[in-house]
């Protein structure tokens, strides 16, 4: 029986939270924290059980956080803040011995740059104090490093290529809208793509490159190539791969509102000066764009997100392998209300935490979910709502 404060109480935070208090038998104290005590008040409202509670926290504070942790005692922090939150949580889990978990990989506010250095420096120091923290576990990251660990365990003797494919199939009726922060979605977006090819990084335009890819149950969709922070973890812990890519999709008038986004400078992440106030555009623009945590109730459609690999299989033959899960909008939403984008995320942090808590993925330091071993946690996805399916020997398209 473990006690667990979750950070957050956005989309993700909400589904997390709800997942959480389903599994009594692991998380037997769940504490909802964020800057509006009233949003968490909310999601405990709706799951309505006695050992769900909530707090406030500035999570830009470490001493807030100090206190926040001292006072409730917790056994791991579950962090969906924002990624700029990252490393002040984890300051304040080393300085009150409390494990960590995150969904999305640290960056600073000032400049839209991704990589795991940050946090992969605090290693020395979480392996010394005697904590875990686990990295990137929500779906992408998260399920996708698992599926990787799950084939490179069962099926490959050497992975030799890797494309992660994300689709979203469904349609919320708003003109424009992003699936999880808006700050955070379109800064991703909008940057350079990148992806590993024989040893190197090569750098793209923003969205240069795509191709038509076909997904399960939704047909072919227009895929484009990103730079996703689960690359960098994955070409270090699996050395044979000689490509790594990761492919998302958009509609065209999605990309359309974009450039416009872009082209009138609302994607600026710069301070401005507005009748005497600084502001930053993409911020403003975040205040007045539909809430993530809105589009759940008229969200129709699923998404799908997997892992294309080919290499060599045990026997030493070329084999190709595809696993993916589908998730139902509509489900979500009846399940937790909130649609597919956040429950894929939100359901996997709650896995990751259940298998730290549970004795399966223990290991002192900083790791990514690739580093532990995936069959427990392959296990619990169907039972917690994601269940996966597995493609042999097909054209992998890429």
């Amino acid at each position: 029986m473990s006690k667990v404060i979750i950070i957050g109480a956005g989309g993700v935070g909400t589904v997390v939270a709800h997942k959480c208090a389903q599994n009594h038998d692991v998380f037997s104290e769940i504490v909802i924290a964020s800057r509006t005590r009233s949003k968490c008040d909310a999601v405990a409202a709706a799951i309505n059980q006695p050992w769900v509670t909530t707090d406030s926290v500035d999570a830009d504070s470490v001493d807030r956080l100090v206190e926040l942790f001292e006072r409730h005692r917790p056994d791991m922090v579950i962090n969906v803040a924002l990624p700029y939150q990252d490393l002040t949580i984890m300051e304040a889990c080393l300085k009150c011995g409390v494990n960590y978990l995150d969904t999305a990989n640290y960056e600073p506010k000032d400049v839209a740059h991704f990589e795991y250095s940050w946090q992969w420096a605090y290693r020395e120091r979480f392996e010394k104090a005697g904590l875990t923290a686990i990295l990137g576990c929500g779906f992408d990251p998260g399920v996708s490093g698992v599926f990787t660990a799950y084939a490179a365990k069962h099926w490959f003797s050497e992975m030799q290529t890797l494309d992660i494919v994300d689709c979203n199939a469904g349609n919320h009726g708003k003109a424009f809208a992003t699936n999880f922060n808006p700050e955070i979605n379109i800064r991703e977006i909008t940057q350079n793509g990148r992806y590993y090819q024989d040893g190197e990084w090569v750098v793209t335009e923003p969205l240069e490159h795509h191709r038509t890819l076909n997904y399960p149950n939704i047909g072919p969709r227009e895929s484009y190539l990103l730079y996703h922070e689960e690359l960098e973890s994955l070409v270090q812990n699996y050395p044979t791969l000689k490509r790594a890519r990761f492919w998302m999709t958009f509609g065209q008038e999605y990309l359309t509102h974009l450039r416009v986004i872009q082209d009138i400078g609302m994607a600026r992440i710069d301070e401005i000066d507005y009748n005497g106030q600084k502001i930053v555009p993409l911020q403003f623009l975040k205040a007045v764009l539909p809430n993530p945590q809105d589009l759940g109730k008229n969200y129709h459609g699923e998404t799908s997100i997997g892992c294309r690999i080919a290499g060599l299989g045990k026997d030493g033959n070329p084999l190709t392998y595809y696993i993916y899960n589908n998730c139902s909008h509509e489900a979500a939403y009846n399940e937790t209300g909130m649609q597919a984008v956040s429950y894929t995320t939100g359901v996997p942090a709650m896995i990751g935490a259940m298998m730290f808590l549970t004795g399966k993925w223990t290991t002192p330091g900083v790791h990514n979910v690739e580093e532990f071993d995936p069959d427990p946690f392959m296990a619990q996805l169907p039972l917690q709502g994601l269940p996966w399916h597995e493609v042999v020997n097909a054209d992998l398209e890429l």
